[in-house]
């Protein structure tokens, strides 16, 4: 599976607007099967529970809110490369349909 970051780095993508691309990414992920849907909330969740778990320790140590927005901040580069790349294979029958 190749990871996009970008979705101007999509080939069925090239040469729309940045609206455009959004709009059927959108369309393409509601396409995603169960188990794809799944895998990819789980992502999700890995990546925001360390990041409640650091902000119930500022208590204790302040540091941790840091680490804590660190882990927001990385969260789109983890899930999002994840997700573009997962709803790229339902992008094809999505062109067939805008070309009839």
């Amino acid at each position: 599976m190749k990871l996009y970051f970008s979705t101007r780095n999509i080939p069925q993508l090239q040469g729309l607007s940045l609206a455009e691309r959004m709009q059927r990414l959108e369309r393409a992920a509601k396409k995603l099967t169960v188990p794809e849907k799944t895998f990819l909330n789980l992502l999700k969740l890995l990546v925001i529970i360390p990041a409640f778990s650091f902000l119930l320790r500022i208590a204790s140590d302040w540091t941790s809110l840091l680490w804590a927005l660190l882990i927001f901040l990385l969260y789109p580069l983890v899930v999002k490369p994840v997700q573009y790349s997962l709803s790229t294979k339902y992008l094809a029958s999505l062109s067939t349909k805008d070309k009839q």
